[in-house]
């Protein structure tokens, strides 16, 4: 006998695993952010091949350049501001407050988050005998708007159009990470921060929702909407570990060389390549958080509120 996934064993099994992989992802997700603080920013080997990026950027084509900055210019307090109100409208029209509440803190929790360890918690050391980029950009404030909005939108929306919301935010968020490194606005380093910020808050958010009983099980989709789901995460798994695979390439062969010109570039590409690398996984692992749950409707019978 098949077993109705809104029965309420089912979303509690469903549940106890979710709530393992958000806490889990949780702790993974600040243990990374630790680790890229400590091997890009307070070891003299990574400020210099991070600053070697940075260089490696004056290469680019001007027109380039100039995208990457008409991008990042779409990021701005006003335009955050709007996309927390829309993601908590959308909440607030499924008549769910605590889903409109979250997905609200999801934006704005990462960002005070991230203005927080960048300007008051963490310190970046001057290890390097002379250089320009001394002050501390970890981790990036675009990055983390642009990835804490895709999060937040993957909370709200309901299971059905979740797809397409990834297909659309998850392009942006991605493009965002990659032209922080072009604009020469931050290093590989902040956007990784930035995700794991964006990520640890978005699961946090999660369990909120979890421990307030507004989530659970749903219905297989369709087969021809679940090979549409399949082909998109499996192309963009591809696009992801080729990023990864030309970044990490890139990077150790520019280890073995001297700094000139030609090695700044490369690694710039490998962090162009890391940070696109970054934001895919970040938003692929959050997707698996999500796998086969969704929030409930304002009709489903709650536990706790």
């Amino acid at each position: 006998m098949q077993t109705d996934p809104h029965r309420p064993d089912a979303t509690t099994s469903a549940l106890r695993s979710a709530r393992r992989r958000w806490t889990l992802t949780l702790i993974g997700a600040t243990l990374f952010l630790i680790a890229v603080y400590w091997l890009a920013v307070r070891t003299a080997t990574g400020q210099a091949v991070e600053n070697a990026a940075l260089y490696g950027a004056d290469q680019v084509d001007p027109r380039a350049f100039l995208a990457a900055r008409n991008l990042l210019d779409t990021i701005t307090v006003t335009s955050l501001v709007a996309a927390t109100v829309l993601v908590g409208a959308i909440g607030l029209l499924r008549r769910q407050a605590n889903l409109a509440m979250a997905a609200m803190a999801v934006i704005l929790g990462s960002q005070a988050v991230t203005q927080i360890l960048k300007y008051v918690v963490l310190q970046r050391p001057d290890l390097l005998p002379t250089d320009e980029y001394l002050a501390n950009t970890l981790p990036s404030g675009h990055t983390t708007a642009a990835m804490s909005v895709l999060f937040a939108t993957l909370i709200v929306m309901p299971y059905r159009f979740r797809g397409v919301a990834m297909f659309f935010a998850l392009t942006w968020a991605v493009g965002i990470g990659a032209y922080t490194v072009i604009a020469q606005w931050h290093r590989l380093s902040d956007t990784l921060a930035a995700d794991a910020v964006a990520l640890a808050v978005a699961c946090a958010a999660s369990l909120f929702l979890a421990r307030t009983d507004r989530i659970r099980a749903v219905v297989s989709p369709g087969a021809a909407r679940f090979t549409l789901r399949t082909v998109f995460v499996g192309l963009v798994t591809v696009v992801g570990a080729v990023s990864a695979a030309l970044g990490a390439v890139a990077l150790l062969a520019s280890l073995r060389q001297d700094i000139d010109a030609a090695t700044e570039w490369q690694l710039f590409l490998s962090a162009q390549w890391l940070a696109a690398a970054g934001s895919i996984f970040a938003a692929l692992l959050f997707w698996w958080t999500w796998y086969r749950l969704e929030t409930k409707r304002r009709s489903d019978l709650t536990t706790a509120r």
